[in-house]
């Protein structure tokens, strides 16, 4: 930091010339910054006298030429700042609705940064990436996260042929559920794992944090009924077709159990109970041969029904999934005991709320059973 009085007679006498004349308040005030300090005063001194940071006064008072008074102007006041033109938007416009593998970037999605780069290159006109986003905004774009989408991988043919054979079994089950009912399957994760991207720290000062990370995962294996919504969840250590017949035995128990309740004899429950048809996706260890049979032999009213490759859109229970996600997303756990006890509740005993017309996000088209 220059010593008190370190300017020339006619460098203090342009500068307040400056402060008394110049139509830029910014200007003004940086070189009232250079006189200040010329009095003796600190950094500090001068931020609290003018109310402005330190870091602002540091580098006016660092970069500020008393033989300039060019150099107390920022780029934009030099005119050095370049604007959007008609073509540039319009170029934008055009750029914003493509994918940037169309032209030949190998990233999926444009940002600000990267459009401004792009269209520099092809303009000349450099603005910043804050700049074009502030055109996007008064062109009514926001940035959002793009919707997943599978209709690449999907067959419309078994897709349409899966959905009109579905739409007859779920009427069947609307109107007689005594004969039919309809349960959607699946398996999901919930778990206590936070990325840690920011952490919330004094200024000045950043946080240290350990590359580890909390691995407490709850494994869930359920179904969802679809003419009262009725939930079964079981609680698993993880997925394999051993664990899948179990549970399977489980709900089918329940059910039985159900139409004993009504005043019917266990015995006939093979030949008079309830149809039980189970929609799930395609899951190598559903599919397991040992395990098809043991369905087939011991628990005879239940029939799967597979959803048709990358078509999990027309899984009910993936809203189940997404509501109970949604619901904890936000809150804290201090173990995955108290997550569990949890999702018992929200699943088993009936407290989450769920929007059953809602549409099931990322899944697909987007599209439920319902």
């Amino acid at each position: 930091m220059p010593v008190k009085g370190f300017l020339k007679t006619e460098q203090r006498e342009n500068l307040q010339k400056v402060v008394k004349e110049s139509d830029c308040a910014l200007v003004r005030e940086r070189a009232l910054m250079l006189l200040l300090m010329n009095d003796g005063k600190k950094y500090r001194e001068i931020s609290e006298f003018l109310g402005c940071g330190l870091r602002t006064v540091i580098y006016w008072c660092v970069h500020g030429d008393p033989n300039n008074i060019e150099s107390l102007k920022d780029k934009r006041q030099k005119g050095n700042n370049l604007k959007a033109t008609d073509e540039y938007v319009q170029l934008l416009m055009e750029t914003i609705e493509k994918p940037p593998t169309e032209l030949g970037y190998e990233f999926g999605r444009w940002t600000a940064a990267r459009l401004a780069t792009y269209l520099g290159e092809k303009t000349g006109i450099k603005l910043s990436g804050e700049q074009v986003r502030r055109i996007l905004l008064k062109k009514k774009y926001v940035y959002l996260w793009a919707k997943y989408s599978l209709e690449d991988k999907q067959d419309p043919t078994k897709r349409a042929a899966f959905k009109q054979k579905l739409e007859g079994y779920l009427e069947v089950s609307k109107s007689e559920p005594a004969k039919l009912q309809v349960w959607f399957w699946d398996e999901s994760g919930f778990s206590l794992r936070v990325i840690r991207r920011k952490n919330w720290s004094q200024k000045g000062q950043r946080k240290k944090v350990t590359g580890q990370r909390s691995s407490g995962k709850v494994n869930l294996m359920g179904a969802v009924r679809f003419n009262d919504r009725k939930r079964m969840c079981f609680f698993v250590e993880k997925g394999n077709g051993e664990i899948f017949y179990q549970q399977l035995q489980q709900l089918y128990e329940q059910i039985k159990q159900e139409w004993i309740e009504q005043g019917n004899a266990s015995e006939d429950f093979p030949e008079k109970g309830t149809k039980i048809l189970i929609v799930l996706d395609n899951a190598s260890y559903h599919k397991k041969k040992i395990i098809l049979a043991e369905i087939e032999t011991n628990l005879p009213n239940i029939q799967l029904y597979f959803l048709p490759p990358y078509n999990p859109d027309y899984n009910l229970i993936e809203l189940v999934w997404h509501s109970a996600k949604e619901y904890i997303a936000h809150r804290l756990f201090q173990s995955v005991e108290q997550l569990k006890n949890l999702l018992d509740r929200l699943l088993n005993q009936g407290e989450l709320i769920i929007k059953w017309h809602r549409r099931v996000k990322n899944k697909g088209n987007a599209v439920t059973a319902t």
